[in-house]
């Protein structure tokens, strides 16, 4: 079963080597993580 806790890396890891890629995903990588991390936050529990 794959929880927030096994998640977190591999995001953060794709997104490492998306942004190294193409440098321009950075801002919608960034506000896309904000924006899940907000809805887990809220929703999630």
């Amino acid at each position: 079963m794959i929880t927030s806790l096994h998640l977190t890396p591999i995001v953060s890891l794709i997104a490492g080597v998306l942004i190294l890629a193409i440098p321009r995903l950075l801002n919608y990588i960034i506000a896309l993580y904000l924006i899940v991390i907000g809805l887990i936050g809220l929703f999630g529990r």
